[in-house]
């Protein structure tokens, strides 16, 4: 249970590869019919459908909460229970379909992602980097601006269906840009079930798991 002493844990096939394949490949079949349906105007409600443009990765297809991969947050529960020894309740899922060219910029997290984790469904390996010392080096995350002799950090590498549990909230976390032609991963977030936030960040401020955002 190497996440109580570093804040953050590789679980190795956490997810078979055939379910993380069939969300792969879900994801893929959703990105090209959402694209299709926005470039013939037959929907204009991103969050039900997901969105091309979330503000942090340009042009690149992303969904909050999609059913299947809010099943998956609660599938995964257990899991990273057992082997973390955390008591967790979910606030919400993330998902995306990188491009070539990608970027996950140097930055920490919400409260409502106070634990992580990320979840390779497939395409090309994609390390995710972790700052271990804690510290605050980002100075503007979307200018990209870091103080200088920054950690390097530490990269970790997922083969499908790996997940990578971390404390979001308090290590600076990235990915450099993406060398393949796409990639699939899945971000869970977790509170503690005892901790500050857990009531008010319940399902991420929902009423239940599922719906889109009730933020602003």
């Amino acid at each position: 249970m190497t996440f109580q002493t570093k804040k953050y844990q590789l679980i190795k096939g956490a997810l078979s590869y055939e379910l993380a394949n069939f969300c792969f490949n879900y994801l893929l079949l959703k990105r090209d019919a959402v694209k299709y349906m926005y470039d013939n105007n037959l929907m204009y409600d991103d969050e039900i459908f997901g969105t091309f443009d979330d503000g942090q990765i340009p042009n690149t297809y992303s969904h909050y909460a999609d059913f299947v991969m809010e099943t998956l947050l609660v599938k995964m529960l257990p899991i990273m229970s057992k082997e973390t020894g955390l008591e967790l309740i979910p606030t919400y899922s993330y998902a995306r379909i990188y491009k070539k060219g990608d970027k996950l910029k140097r930055h920490k997290d919400r409260p409502s992602c106070e634990v992580s984790c990320t979840l390779n469904l497939g395409g090309y390996p994609w390390p995710i980097f972790l700052d271990e010392t804690g510290t605050n080096n980002v100075i503007d995350e979307k200018k990209e601006i870091i103080k200088p002799n920054a950690p390097t950090g530490q990269s970790i590498s997922l083969e499908v269906g790996d997940m990578l549990v971390y404390s979001g909230c308090d290590l600076e976390h990235w990915r450099e840009p993406l060398k393949g032609n796409l990639c699939g991963q899945v971000f869970l977030h977790y509170n503690h079930l005892k901790g500050p936030f857990a009531e008010k960040n319940a399902f991420d401020g929902r009423p239940l798991l599922g719906l889109p955002s009730f933020k602003d």
